[in-house]
This record gives C-alpha cells, sequence and structure tokens, in this order.
C-alpha cells in the first residue's frame, strides 16, 4: 500500500454516500424500420440540487417505508432483501415522478391508468397500495448496473441501477416538479442528440445507455440480468484532466488505475495527456518521462522510470531509446544523482540509452551509476543483444536510503526475473509502496507479443503467476507498465466508502492469464480446424477478433501457442 508520505496530495475524507435507487422502464420499439429498445426519461428540474437540467431514469432516495413493504411486493427466490427493497424504491419514485406503477391488482391483472388515478402521488405510497389490494410487482425489477456517485462530488449517492418492462395501458406523466418532460428514446439516439448538445446527460447515464445498445430486445437484457441477480457492473469513476478539459473514467478504462494511484481521494487535478517534454509526477518518489519514440508496437511511447528522492537517490528504470534529449531530462529529472540504471530487458526502445545516461552522471562528477539487468541470451535479435555491467538475481534488492528531515528514508525494489516476452525480462517490486514496475510483462491497452525463440508463452504464463505471488506477498496495488497508464485501483466498500480493497494488481494479472488462455483455446480449436494448415490459416480463426492489418503481429504470439500447445501434448503437427 503507498505510504502516505510519498502521496502528492493530501488525504481528504470524501461526501458520506445515500441509498437511493433507479430503474430504466423499457419497451420495444414498435417501428419496424427501427427495431431495437426504447427506454423511458425524464428531464431534472432546473433548480435540482444533482444534476440539474439532466435528462436521467427515473429515481431517488430509498425510505425505511421501502424496506417495510415486501409484504405487498413479489419476490424472485434469488431476489435478495436489499434488491427487493431497491426494487421497491423504484417502483415508488417511478409512481411519484411519472405515473408509473408496476403492479397488479387482487385478481393478477396488471394495473392501468384508471387505477393510478385513484392514487394520490403525495401520500404514502405502500399504505395505499395495501389498502387497494395492489401487490408491486418486485419479481419484474431487474438489477442491471451498480453505480457509486464519484469522489469528487459533494452530494454522492449509492444507487443501483434497475430495469423492467413498461406496463401496458400506462402512460407516464411528469410530476412537473422534480421531473418534466417524459419521453421515449432509444439509446442510440439519446447519445447522439447528447453529443449534439441537445439532450444533456451526465457520465453514468451516457455508459448505461451505451451498453444497453448491445440489446436487440427488452427480453435480452432481462435474461441477462436474472442470470445471476447482481449487477452486470458495478463503478465508481474517478475524474482527470484530458486537454484540459475534466473526463470521467469506469474501472476497466485505461486512465482509471492511474487516477487511483496519484488521487486516491479524487481530486481532479492530474493530467493525463501523453507528452514527452517533462516527467509526470506520480508519487513524490515516483517519476514516469515518456520517450519520444510513439508508434505501432510502442503506442504513446516507452515509459522510463525514475525512483528515489533527493535524500536516498535514484533509480532509472527502462532508459529507453538512445534518444539524447530524453536521456537527457531523465537525468535532470532525477537531479543528475543516479545510483542505478536498470533495465527490464534487451529490445531496443528499452535498453540502449543506458550508456548515455550513465556518460551524463559521469560527465558531471558524479559517481558512475552502474548499468543493472540480465544479458540478452542467443536467442535474441541481433536489435536486442545487452549486456549489464552486472547482473541481477532473482529476488535481489536494490535499496535507496538517506536522510530526510529527522528520520531516514528508504525506497526498496526487489528484483523478479520474469522471462516469456524476452529471455532476459524481469520485473521490479517497490516494496515499500506496492509497486510493480512490469517492463512490456504487462501494458496497459494492449497485451504484449511473445515472439519466439526469444520469447515464450509457457515461461510468460509461469511468470503472471510468479508476479501474482509477488503481489499478494507484498500487498502490491498498482501496476507501472512500459507502455500505457498505471493499471490497477483503490476500490471502496459499499459498506465503508474509506476502507481499500486491495486486489487491483492481482486482479489484472488475473485477467490477463485469462485472456492468453482464452485465446489458446482458439488457437488449439484453429490447429483442429485445420491440422495441415498454415500461421496464416490458424491467426483468421484464432485471432477473428482482431484488425486483419494486426494479423502479421498477432502470428508471433500466435506461434507462441503453438509452441506450448506441442509442449503440453495437446497436438502435434
Amino acid at each position: 500500500m503507498v505510504r502516505p508520505t510519498q502521496l502528492l496530495h493530501p488525504l481528504r475524507p470524501s461526501a458520506p454516500v445515500r441509498p437511493a435507487a433507479t430503474v430504466l422502464l423499457l419497451r420495444d420499439s414498435t417501428d419496424p424500420a427501427r427495431p431495437g429498445i426504447e427506454v423511458l426519461m425524464t428531464r431534472r428540474s432546473m433548480t435540482a440540487s444533482f444534476a440539474p437540467g439532466a435528462y436521467v431514469f427515473p429515481g431517488g432516495g430509498i425510505d425505511a417505508a421501502d424496506a417495510q413493504a415486501h409484504a405487498i411486493a413479489t419476490r424472485r427466490p434469488t431476489q435478495s432483501d436489499l434488491h427487493l427493497t431497491q426494487a421497491i424504491a423504484a417502483i415508488r419514485e417511478s409512481f411519484e415522478e411519472l405515473g408509473v406503477l408496476l403492479a397488479h391488482r387482487a385478481d393478477g391483472s396488471p394495473v392501468d391508468d384508471s387505477d393510478i388515478a385513484t392514487l394520490d402521488r403525495k401520500a404514502p405510497f405502500a399504505a395505499q397500495c395495501q389498502a387497494r389490494g395492489l401487490t408491486l410487482d418486485g419479481a419484474g425489477v431487474f438489477v442491471l448496473a451498480h453505480w457509486i456517485t464519484d469522489r469528487d462530488l459533494p452530494r454522492r449517492f449509492d444507487v443501483p441501477f434497475l430495469v423492467a418492462r413498461m406496463p401496458e395501458g400506462q402512460a407516464p406523466v411528469a410530476d412537473e416538479a422534480e421531473q418534466f418532460e417524459p419521453c421515449w428514446v432509444r439509446p442510440a439516439d439519446a447519445l447522439e442528440r447528447h453529443k449534439g448538445g441537445g439532450f444533456f446527460i451526465i457520465f453514468p447515464t451516457i455508459r448505461t445507455l451505451e451498453r444497453l445498445q448491445a440489446y436487440a430486445d427488452v427480453q435480452a437484457v432481462l435474461q441477462a440480468c436474472a442470470e445471476n441477480d447482481q449487477p452486470l457492473w458495478t463503478s465508481c469513476p474517478r475524474a482527470g484532466l484530458t486537454h484540459g478539459a475534466e473526463s470521467r473514467y469506469m474501472e476497466h478504462e485505461p486512465p482509471f488505475g492511474e487516477l487511483a494511484l496519484v488521487c486516491p481521494d479524487g481530486q481532479i487535478v492530474h493530467t493525463l495527456d501523453w507528452q514527452h517534454e517533462q516527467p509526470v509526477q506520480l508519487l513524490k518518489n515516483v517519476q514516469r518521462l515518456t520517450a519520444p519514440n510513439p508508434g505501432y508496437m510502442t503506442g504513446p511511447g516507452t515509459n522510463s522510470y525514475v525512483v528515489g528522492d533527493p535524500a536516498a537517490g535514484h533509480v532509472v528504470i527502462d532508459p529507453g531509446p538512445d534518444e539524447p534529449e530524453h536521456i537527457e531530462r531523465l537525468w535532470r529529472a532525477a537531479g543528475g544523482r543516479i545510483n542505478a540504471i536498470v533495465c527490464t530487458h534487451s529490445h531496443p526502445d528499452h535498453s540502449p540509452g543506458a550508456p548515455r545516461l550513465q556518460a551524463l552522471c559521469t560527465g558531471a562528477g558524479l559517481a558512475k551509476p552502474p548499468i543493472l539487468g540480465l544479458p540478452s541470451q542467443a536467442t535474441a535479435r541481433e536489435n536486442s543483444r545487452f549486456l549489464p555491467e552486472r547482473s541481477l538475481a532473482d529476488g535481489e534488492q536494490i535499496v535507496l536510503i538517506g536522510q530526510s528531515g529527522e528520520g531516514m528514508v528508504s525506497h526498496t525494489l526487489e528484483v523478479l526475473h520474469t522471462p516469456g516476452h524476452a529471455a532476459n525480462h524481469l520485473c521490479l517490486a517497490l516494496l515499500e509502496d506496492g509497486l510493480l514496475f512490469t517492463g512490456d510483462h504487462i501494458l496497459n491497452g494492449s497485451t504484449t507479443v511473445i515472439d519466439p525463440p526469444d520469447g515464450n508463452m509457457g515461461a510468460y504464463l509461469d511468470s503472471l503467476d510468479k508476479l501474482d505471488a509477488a503481489c499478494a506477498r507484498h500487498d502490491i496495488e498498482f501496476i507501472l507498465p512500459a507502455h500505457g497508464h498505471v493499471l490497477g485501483d483503490l476500490r471502496r466498500t459499499q459498506d465503508n466508502p474509506s476502507a481499500p480493497v486491495h486486489g487491483g494488481a492481482r486482479a489484472a494479472i488475473a485477467q490477463l492469464k485469462a485472456h492468453r488462455l482464452k485465446r489458446e483455446a482458439k488457437v488449439a480449436k484453429a490447429l483442429q480446424a485445420l491440422p495441415e494448415g498454415s500461421p496464416d490459416d490458424w491467426v483468421k480463426l484464432a485471432y477473428d477478433d482482431v484488425p486483419e492489418r494486426l494479423w502479421p503481429v498477432a502470428k508471433r504470439s500466435l506461434m507462441a501457442h503453438v509452441e506450448r500447445i506441442q509442449s503440453l501434448g495437446s497436438f502435434n503437427l
């Protein structure tokens, strides 16, 4: 876990979260030319304290009376007490705000507008329904998603987004107090109108509508939600700055982990734009400087990291290509005090800058920092030859210690030999702060290429297991890759939003391994389907979800999978 002393921004409590519920009332389009789902949305009051003027789904806070109304509601056998309470709250809010009632009469027939006309929207809801013998259709309300309001906002809610089929024989009528202008809209149309500036919707609404587009009809949505009666996704978004403007991200999106590391309490101050002229401060003791080598294989460029502080000195990880301006910026970021230069592996976008950086230190009259790593093997390509001044041993620790103020400060990097992407690949764990520098073994936004003979898929998967064990052993939360933003997250629990839940790094590793094994299963099927085929034939089947322009690179990893499959005795060519 990151030491509080290394955080860039002071810890601050978030606003407490309030329980609420919202419901997406859905219907199937009756226009044969435009089939699909339509969702009921309304415009919030311009004086509302939260998202004024935004188009939303009906909903609001959960009342104590909602939990006491279980006896007059139907429920599914798998529907928990909490989910039933949330469903009742959503049914009540739909009635109060839009005059829509998900309920049926004592004889089992559904209520219609004539029943609703006898009810008072401002009077106690459950009591009226019970007095008229109405039963709430709790069993027809499903949990679609779970949203927790962003940490930076002054008013925060813990909100399940529920879904239900719009009852027939009813027409929505806004209360003209909290909600206005009810309308039926296709998700794609709502998103398009929002982009055009004529239909204001907030981040959770946008992401929910985006996901709804994947379903052909209402029944498909309800079936997906009923599969395990749990949210299809859960999110407490984070915000940063992109091109100077505020931008928000969910947990699966690339910038999320970096925002969790730099601004764990939600401050909107961190710039996410990729630039190469100056280092990005991630913690007080960790800087990232991205080399000016963006491209097809490098993404925004190779990330070089500077770990340490003026009191203890610095270690530079992956100085990158031999780009003089980039190397000088690294030297200046460390104030010239570099204790060691570590290359995670020998590829040409990682290690060639090491000698120039070392020479800068020596030329300034400072101690010569050693170039550390593992030598390239005979299997390495010609442009990937590398010989460190000293080889690092697996489990070895590089320790920086210095006097800071009245106490001592230390930064300990543990070496982890992780062959797979390259035979001489290694990762580094910063023990005091729970960080893992992964070079090219784990990337953000793409999967690394495993290119035999120096690359080996079996070794790669074994190394993932080794990294997972190291994360468990050292309580590592975040992964700092050589390409892309920081990975990982600091999740918050629903009951105690201030309590961290560890495991972001391990979850990323598990997801990556599952992806690799899923791909390997597709490779095995391709081999079985075309046993006399060529790699060009197999890649069309195994990587059919990858753009064709990437197939030449994908073939390298495909052959690594083929080698592993053969080594396991699963297939013989």
